[in-house]
């Protein structure tokens, strides 16, 4: 009976240890800290069609977009600050308007009254701050930027034209987003390739270009707004052997009729690229260059007569 007795108790303490270390071990998994991505400065975007589907609040600092564009059209993801006091409700009572007024204009022919429309934008239009993002991505590829953004309220827009000529903004790509004053924990990526452009020296490169995975920095020099409202940007695409770049060339000024407009040229693929930064700021995007024709082309009119157009090419 004795011994029975020391059993018993042997085996209660055996359990107790056993349940004070499985809660332990309860305690130590509960406490473990769940990394949230967006304060590592990862932001997933999605298009299905007409929409972004993506956090609707970031942190301040350095971000990095993963744009996957599972639509079958061409995108692009454009950051915009909005001076103090703007959302994007202002934008739809203020600027769309004026601008589908302006573009219905111009695919009737009507460039005259399509100026005068245009002329109708707000004057604090002119204060939003173009803080980056994508360049036109294709349909079925993803775009990888990264992008310093400050705290403030934007607009994330897409204003690439349906086969109508109606802008994209006005069917869904809008969507409002908020940077607060919290920083993300991410610092930018080392380049294998820099590149400078400016509106007077067009598009420079510093690096030699070369295949494989290649992180390119973008440095703008200065900014201008041209006649089509905004500044210049950097889009990489690959073309085929025979594609026309004349048409390509044509393609990138939303202000002609068939311009940035679906279906996009024949022969060409967009993969991403570094939209407007202001003047003396700096962006990264990311690539996987396989052997094949390229070009470096702003979304300006007439891009190949300002410099800001640069094809090459990468062999095995």
């Amino acid at each position: 009976m004795k011994n029975y007795c020391m059993l018993f108790v042997l085996t209660l303490l055996a359990a107790s240890c056993i349940s004070k270390e499985k809660q332990k071990d309860e305690v130590d998994i509960s406490s473990k800290k769940v990394i949230n991505p967006l304060k590592e400065g990862q932001v997933e975007i999605i298009t299905k069609s007409m929409e972004f589907f993506s956090a609707d609040t970031l942190y301040s600092g350095w971000n990095t977009l993963f744009y996957e564009n599972q639509s079958q059209e061409v995108h692009f993801v454009l950051m915009d600050l909005y001076p103090s006091g703007k959302s994007v409700e202002d934008t739809k009572k203020d600027v769309l308007p004026p601008f589908d007024e302006g573009m219905k204009l111009i695919m009737e022919g009507d460039l005259d009254n399509a100026v005068a429309a245009f002329g109708k934008l707000p004057e604090w239009f002119q204060d939003i701050k173009y803080k980056g993002g994508t360049g036109l991505i294709s349909p079925k590829y993803t775009a990888k930027s990264t992008i310093y953004l400050e705290p403030g309220t934007y607009a994330m827009e897409c204003y690439v034209k349906m086969f109508n000529g109606e802008w994209h903004t006005s069917h869904g790509m809008l969507k409002q987003i908020i940077v607060k004053e919290e920083s993300t924990t991410l610092e930018p990526p080392a380049p294998s390739i820099r590149i400078d452009i400016s509106g007077t020296d067009g598009i420079v490169l510093n690096d030699t270009i070369q295949g494989g995975k290649q992180i390119f920095q973008t440095n703008f020099i200065d900014q201008k707004i041209y006649e089509h409202f905004v500044g210049h940007d950097i889009n990489l695409v690959r073309y085929e052997n025979g594609a026309n770049l004349d048409s390509l060339v044509q393609w990138m000024s939303w202000m002609n009729p068939k311009g940035l407009i679906t279906p996009s040229p024949d022969g060409f693929t967009f993969l991403g690229g570094m939209n407007n930064l202001s003047g003396g700021e700096k962006g990264f995007f990311e690539a996987e260059l396989t052997s094949g024709n390229y070009v470096l082309i702003s979304e300006v009119p007439d891009a190949d007569k300002k410099k800001l157009l640069y094809p090459f090419s990468i062999s095995n």
